[in-house]
């Protein structure tokens, strides 16, 4: 008994279902693209820089309490929420001119053992701000450069027209896995970057399997057309596709429920991006190729008309 069929027969690409694909990626990309634009991200310490510190507590912490009692002191911009446990807190500040971190990091220290003497500090990170502007810089440059390089990539292992299909989903995956925290207003900080470095490497893989089945299938089905042979090669790979997907999200629900407020961003982006990428995998990336007209003749080595007798002497 199997849960997924390994003969499937589903009409992926039909010219119907192909539009309906596109639209929703389109759609999908102009939402992102727009919360982006309007509403930015809330960026972490890393890139807006600043003071973070993570506060224990013996008992529960009443954070509408800690915020009161650090705006009576004239800290009224910290961002206090809850860290794992519910005696747990984190404090994040931005960056504040003329001003030691240190001596800041002493004074919410002894505002809070005020209050309750039994606080525990745990820990305090300093971020500059020409350090976070730095990381900025440096995470989109590390993007563009993963994008141009798996276009290269996928462009000297198969075809342009292939290499544009992958290069079109991996940046679909990309705009909707950051919009959705845009969208949501979740933290976005150097873990999500790496989380959406990993997307890409996942998308690629099943886009780069799927593509390399569509090759085999386009010299093996020499009678069908591009759609029949990439239909046929995505109903093949399918089983394959969805319990990598299914088995990795397992993981990474767990990782979610269990793992703590310090990898929840990681894991969100992760969830969302497997999900999105096995979307585009299946649909973009064939269909922007089918777009672009690719066919068997791509693939093949182009032909040598010179003729042999004319090189005799």
């Amino acid at each position: 008994m199997y849960l997924i069929k390994n003969k499937t027969s589903i009409d992926f690409l039909s010219r119907g279902r192909r539009r309906i694909a596109l639209a929703v990626s389109f759609i999908l990309v102009v939402v992102s693209l727009f919360s982006l634009g309007t509403r930015s991200l809330d960026f972490g310490i890393d890139f807006t820089g600043g003071v973070l510190l993570e506060i224990g507590y013996p008992e529960d912490v009443d954070l509408s309490r800690v915020r009161t009692l650090l705006a009576d002191e004239g800290f009224s911009d910290v961002q206090v929420q809850s860290f794992g446990a519910a005696t747990d807190i984190m404090l994040r500040l931005p960056p504040q001119l003329n001003k030691d971190p240190n001596d800041i990091r002493d004074q919410l220290r002894n505002i809070l053992a005020a209050d309750e003497p039994n606080v525990d500090l745990r820990r305090v990170e300093f971020v500059g701000p020409q350090v976070g502007e730095d990381l900025t810089e440096q995470g989109g440059l590390a993007m563009i450069f993963a994008l141009v390089m798996i276009f290269a990539y996928v462009m000297f292992r198969f075809q342009w027209k292939f290499a544009a299909g992958a290069v079109a989903a991996l940046a679909h995956d990309v705009i909707v896995t950051i919009g959705f925290f845009s969208l949501f207003a979740l933290p976005f900080d150097l873990s999500v970057v790496a989380a959406v470095l990993a997307v890409i490497g996942y998308s690629l893989n099943d886009t780069v399997v799927a593509f390399d089945r569509i090759r085999e299938n386009f010299i093996k089905l020499r009678g069908s057309s591009s759609e029949e042979a990439m239909n046929i090669s995505i109903n093949e790979m399918l089983a394959r596709t969805i319990i990598t997907g299914v088995t990795t999200l397992i993981v990474l629900t767990a990782l979610l429920l269990l793992g703590g407020a310090s990898v929840r961003p990681f894991s969100i982006a992760l969830i969302v991006g497997i999900v999105v990428g096995t979307y585009s995998s299946i649909y973009t990336a064939g269909a922007t190729a089918l777009v672009l007209k690719v066919s068997a003749k791509d693939l093949l080595p182009p032909r040598d008309d010179s003729d042999p007798v004319d090189d005799l002497p």
